[in-house]
């Protein structure tokens, strides 16, 4: 309690200190920083601004934001009207009143977005998949995994792999080597059977995985060392290996697709203009366009896909033929779950 209390002293005092730097006509945008924050400032800050006349202050905030964000909102000072959302985050701030239900006649008043960009509170404006890449270099002569089941076997597929440290996704990949439909992965998930199926299959490949990866470098190095032949990560990593040359084969079959939003904070006193901004961000297919050239996580903008050259589109995890086979990750799942499971991986991993 004494440590949620010290946060939100900090995240309120934050907030009044900015208060006083913000001028008028001002959207104040949190972002996760690094590239991602460069790529917004250059490729959709301008187009909102020119459009708007509007000007933005950028902050940066990853693991407190939605504890500031809650600070803020309690404190009747929302100092930011726009932030980013992860997808394990949104269903924080749905189920903490922390975010303001988004008006799609402002956002999409043409209803071009498809119904997956079109969050109750936030509008999904990114999207990237967890998916596994295979060194053809090191991997059997002219075959490549095509399902988790393949991934499961050794025989065929002889050689170390690695997988994400925890439990997250990984326990989606056992049930679908295990011949679980894509349909019914949660619903197998959420019952003691289902996560003790998960476990048991986890189990018949723990042996061939030396190393539980814990950051999408790490994965990338494992890969290109050779130290492993069969990785997870994620597809933005995959794709920069590609174009850099290294031999990599990404299987998109069974891949999950994670989703980011932007939602509008609570009480925000730029409630028009936060709409004018999810407006640019989600549905300007232009700027869209030229971020995929900085960043490879591509939002639902109309026209997107199909102005893009074909050899870009394809290394998409929204591209059709990619999309086909992912299942979208369930985050209100893990969000409800994820302390319990974590203690079950984590006492698994010991045994």
């Amino acid at each position: 309690m004494q440590r949620l209390l010290r946060t939100t002293a900090v995240g309120v005092t934050a907030s009044m200190l900015m208060s006083a730097a913000v001028s008028a006509d001002t959207l104040v945008l949190s972002t996760s920083g690094g590239v991602v924050a460069e790529a917004t400032m250059k490729y959709f800050v301008p187009a909102f601004e020119k459009e708007t006349g509007w000007k933005v202050q950028q902050v940066s905030a990853e693991g407190t934001r939605m504890a500031e964000i809650e600070a803020m909102v309690r404190a009747g000072n929302p100092v930011w009207d726009v932030s980013e959302i992860s997808a394990s985050n949104y269903p924080i701030g749905v189920q903490r009143g922390l975010l303001e239900e988004v008006n799609y006649e402002l956002v999409d008043p043409e209803g071009l977005l498809p119904e997956i960009a079109r969050a109750k509170y936030g509008v999904v404006t990114a999207s990237y998949s967890t998916v596994l890449m295979q060194n053809t270099a090191k991997s059997p002569e002219g075959k490549l995994m095509t399902t988790w089941a393949d991934f499961w076997d050794t025989e065929t597929f002889p050689g170390p792999r690695s997988l994400r440290e925890g439990p997250e996704y990984n326990l989606e990949f056992a049930l679908l080597a295990d011949g679980v439909a894509i349909d019914d992965l949660y619903t197998v998930l959420a019952t003691p059977e289902g996560i003790d199926r998960a476990f048991d299959k986890l189990g018949e490949i723990r042996e061939s995985i030396p190393v539980w990866w814990t950051s999408g470098a790490q994965s990338v190095q494992l890969l290109t060392d050779g130290e492993v032949i069969y990785a997870t990560n994620y597809n933005g990593r995959a794709s920069a290996m590609v174009k850099a040359g290294i031999p990599i084969s990404i299987m998109w079959n069974g891949g999950a697709l994670h989703t980011t939003y932007l939602g509008i904070v609570k009480g925000t006193k730029n409630l028009e203009a936060a709409h004018a901004y999810l407006r640019v961000r989600a549905t300007n297919t232009e700027s869209q366009r030229e971020y995929l050239n900085f960043l490879p996580y591509p939002g639902s903008a109309p026209g997107l896909l199909e102005s893009l050259p074909q050899e870009v589109a394809e290394q998409l995890p929204t591209y059709p033929a990619n999309l086909a086979g992912q299942y979208v990750a369930n985050e209100e799942f893990w969000a409800a779950n994820i302390e319990a499971l974590r203690e079950r991986w984590d006492e698994w991993l010991l045994e």
